[in-house]
């Protein structure tokens, strides 16, 4: 294909599946505000509906056999994702802070999928294994999330009234972070649409979002080789950040509203599910191709910024300005050592 028909394609590829992830976003959002979600599984939806453009442009480029280009978009994505959702909201924000229990129960998941997609990636655990503790992980983590709060509650209540033996303090924190809710700046929602109407649109938006994400990897493709990028630019350093910028966009606006919880939940969940649905899960049925030196350099920079990242956000006073500062300098790094590489 052309450069003069792939660059008008690939830009309005990016912007059909930039609109309808934001589109997605907020009306999943609207259903979160017209049900009472609390904010972990609001973060959860959020992340869901946000991460659309990175899971589909890698698949289709796994699909087309670029498997450097489909892997470099899901690693660049995470480390963009962490430095711009949660970095760059601290330090418009001023700060980035939440409980410990919240912390704990979105960031350790996080680090525990992105170690499994890494050993996965360096083959040094079977697909089918990775498969299966990623499940055992992350089922538990959903039934926190989307059910947990109640049965905390009645554990809770239990074992004040002595029918239940257990760490009490525990069970109260997890309870209360799991039924943490947003605050009053919110808002109401005041959509006039009813619910089915916009389950509809979010079913066209999901169809946009595929279709567009198609067109956006082909005619990357295209334009690499007519340009000589080579593909792990191409992955990490272009269309990773681009596809992530939905994400970022509702990060940045959840962070200056204080939604901290529902922030750092869609950061992390939004990594866990690129690395569960674009590499553990593909790897099931498709045999990846071995990393390069410069790969696997990616990978242990992506471990490296998700390790730091936790770290910032576990001080008392939450990440600050100049951690999200540092925490900035780091992906830059990560940038230049992909483009030296």
């Amino acid at each position: 294909m052309p450069a003069l028909l792939s660059l008008p394609l690939f830009l309005i590829s990016l912007a059909v599946t930039l609109a309808a992830a934001r589109l997605f976003a907020l009306r999943l959002d609207r259903l979160g505000v017209r049900f009472g979600f609390p904010e972990a599984l609001i973060g959860l939806l959020t992340a869901v509906a946000a991460d659309g453009p990175n899971v589909s442009s890698a698949l289709f480029a796994l699909a087309k056999g670029a498997h450097d280009v489909g892997v470099g978009v899901l690693v660049g994505s995470n480390a963009f994702q962490l430095a711009a959702m949660i970095g760059l909201s601290a330090l418009l924000a001023g700060a980035v802070r939440l409980p410990r229990e919240t912390l704990a129960l979105e960031g350790l998941v996080g680090l525990i999928i992105t170690i499994l997609a890494a050993v996965l990636l360096f083959g040094w655990l079977s697909p089918a294994l990775t498969a299966l503790i990623t499940a055992l992980v992350v089922a538990p983590y959903l039934t926190l999330v989307i059910a947990g709060a109640p049965l905390l509650d009645r554990l809770h209540a239990r074992r004040r009234q002595g029918r239940v033996a257990g760490p009490h303090s525990v069970v109260a924190r997890l309870a209360r972070a799991l039924h943490e809710h947003p605050g009053p700046e919110r808002g109401l929602d005041t959509s006039p649409n009813p619910t089915h109407h916009l389950l509809a649109l979010i079913v066209l938006d999901v169809a946009l979002i595929i279709a567009g994400s198609a067109g956006m990897v082909q005619t990357a493709l295209s334009l690499g080789a007519d340009w000589h990028i080579s593909t792990t630019v191409l992955g990490v350093l272009i269309l990773a950040p681009l596809t992530s910028l939905p994400n970022a966009v509702t990060a940045i606006r959840l962070g200056l509203a204080g939604r901290s919880a529902a922030l750092v939940g869609e950061t992390f969940n939004s990594n866990s599910i690129n690395l569960a649905v674009g590499v553990i899960g593909p790897s099931l049925f498709v045999t990846f191709s071995a990393l390069t030196n410069i790969a696997r350099q990616q990978v242990g920079w992506l471990l490296a910024i998700t390790a730091v990242t936790l770290a910032l956000l576990a001080n008392p006073k939450g990440m600050r300005r100049g951690g999200a500062a540092a925490l900035v300098v780091l992906y830059f790094a990560f940038a230049v050592s992909t483009l030296v590489g």
